[in-house]
């Protein structure tokens, strides 16, 4: 792409987008392109929105995945190549509305005792307690763990927003031993082990929860993000309203969290089922 790619880049870093998303939406276009084999401004709306057909009926890519190359191209057109909103009818893909798979407070410790290392079992009780994200996980320095206030600090989660969560007295402890064993870090509590001037990348925290799940013998689905949709669900569970619940977890509105709400069984487990209030005796069934 060339120019086109260099101005669309320096579209998305005006806007403060993350790296991820950067990366993410110049795929996106480039896909577009490398699939007409033309310059992408060169497309009329018609073959974009054949493309993205493509993309659905012939290359069966989710939902999600489709919808993030949607919002690159919008982006692409709409903003870089300042072509008419209206010209680009490109409907959003309805998402299925699935509920994650919920860890039990169990499954999460049998989880965390099965990492093989103290660095390992730290990052995962980090990743859980303070219900983070494994970029922002990856990324604590030691200055933003608050033992005084018995908060960590995060900075510059997603969205470009720095928030506090809980410090739980369990990770302040096993921190404690880690930098014990290890020493304290000069600049991330998650340093890589060749270069300490850089943290740990995603891909490796990742690594290291799968292990030690498939170590744990959880057969549920989902990565290292399911130890945040655990602290979410059992803080719900546990009594803490939504508004501070989605502080904690960096939601900008409280209708993102409420989606725990449907996860939590707090109240589903206090409802009794009709079948309890049957007043009929059944007699046993032959053998």
């Amino acid at each position: 792409m060339g120019e086109l790619r260099d101005r669309m880049v320096r579209d998305m870093d005006v806007r403060n987008f993350s790296g991820r998303t950067v990366e993410a939406y110049v795929a996106g276009v480039t896909g577009l392109a490398k699939y007409y084999r033309r310059p992408p401004d060169q497309l009329s709306d018609e073959e974009v929105q054949r493309y993205l057909l493509y993309l659905r009926d012939e290359r069966h890519l989710s939902s999600s995945t489709r919808n993030q190359i949607r919002c690159a191209l919008k982006f692409f057109y709409e903003i870089t190549v300042r072509r008419p909103q209206a010209s680009l009818a490109v409907p959003p893909m309805r998402q299925p509305q699935k509920l994650p798979q919920i860890l039990s407070r169990a499954e999460v410790q049998r989880i965390v005792a099965a990492t093989r290392t103290l660095r390992e079992r730290v990052l995962l009780m980090a990743t859980y307690g303070g219900g983070l994200r494994v970029s922002e996980a990856v990324a604590l320095r030691p200055g933003d763990l608050d033992v005084e206030r018995a908060v960590i600090r995060v900075e510059q989660g997603k969205g470009k927003k720095d928030r506090y969560t809980v410090l739980a007295e369990r990770l302040v402890r096993e921190v404690g031993q880690y930098y014990t064993v290890y020493g304290r870090p000069e600049h991330w509590v998650f340093p890589q082990r060749s270069d300490a001037t850089r943290h740990m990348d995603v891909a490796s925290a990742q690594k290291i929860y799968t292990t030690a799940k498939r170590r744990a013998g959880i057969e549920k689905v989902g990565g290292i993000h399911s130890l945040r949709h655990a602290f979410a669900t059992h803080s719900l569970e546990a009594g803490l309203d939504l508004p501070t619940l989605a502080r904690m977890l960096g939601h900008t509105s409280v209708t993102t969290t409420m989606r725990y709400l449907h996860t939590t069984n707090r109240r589903v487990a206090a409802q009794t089922s009709p079948l309890d209030r049957l007043l009929v005796s059944v007699e046993p069934l032959s053998t």
